[in-house]
């Protein structure tokens, strides 16, 4: 519980501020992807709204690396997680030294919703029983958080991603800017984030289907290791740290 409060908290901040440079300023970048690179230079300034959203969310990835190994709970796609924060921080890094902050912006927008509502659900699983008893209004939050999470990681990033991002940086850049450096690396990069989502997009249908055909009841993160299966292939130690680094006291 503590490890998604923190990311729901955290999401919620850089969502709502990727959406307010987005729609709440005159950057139009959403409406008109093309207009990342219009007026395109090498070394050109970098604003400071779009530098100050660039250091919260590189912060946030440097840190996730380190989270990921030690403090995070280890679930079946702890690997799968550890290289997408790493590719993540790459982008957010080329990106800002190569000045493709504009299209950066974007891709944050994009993503950040679904874990927004992702984290959001899984904290309303964990607080449905409590007590000693079944809470209806956190299961009925659950549901329908697990319902929007599904239509919106389908649509804000296995269709407004290719549609809007990848069709800027691999077509709309090449007629702005026919030279444009780091053409390759960086579309390679967005491409291996976009293999990403349609893993995780598997999880997602998989728990559907599960669901369609009775075989999953109320929802539950399937990515968890069940207490019957093998132990987790995280490297243990003498004292391992529990969620969000919480040293597990033994006499519990």
């Amino acid at each position: 519980m503590p490890e998604s409060a923190w990311k729901f908290l955290f999401y919620l901040g850089s969502w709502s501020y990727s959406a307010y440079l987005l729609f709440g300023t005159d950057y139009p970048f959403f409406h008109d992807p093309p207009s990342v690179f219009y007026d395109w230079t090498p070394g050109m300034a970098v604003p400071r709204d779009i530098a100050a959203a660039y250091l919260l969310q590189g912060s946030f990835y440097g840190h996730s690396i380190y989270a990921t190994l030690y403090m995070d709970a280890w679930r079946k796609d702890s690997v799968v997680m550890l290289i997408h924060h790493v590719v993540t921080l790459v982008l957010i890094v080329s990106s800002y030294a190569f000045r493709y902050h504009n299209v950066g912006i974007l891709v944050l927008f994009l993503h950040d919703i679904s874990d927004v509502q992702l984290e959001f659900t899984k904290l309303n699983v964990y607080f449905k029983s409590r007590g000693g008893s079944h809470h209806r209004l956190h299961a009925l939050a659950a549901d329908l958080g697990c319902l929007s999470f599904s239509l919106s990681w389908f649509w804000f990033r296995l269709y407004w991603f290719p549609l809007k991002v990848l069709y800027a940086t691999c077509h709309s850049s090449l007629r702005s800017v026919p030279d444009i450096p780091f053409y390759f690396f960086f579309n390679a990069l967005l491409l291996l984030l976009t293999l990403m989502n349609l893993y995780w997009f598997l999880y997602i249908v998989a728990f559907a289907a599960k669901v369609l055909t009775g075989q999953v009841r109320e929802l539950k993160d399937v990515r968890e290791y069940d207490a019957a299966e093998a132990q987790s292939p995280k490297p243990s130690k003498a004292e391992k740290p529990l969620r969000n680094g919480l040293v597990k006291d033994k006499r519990f």
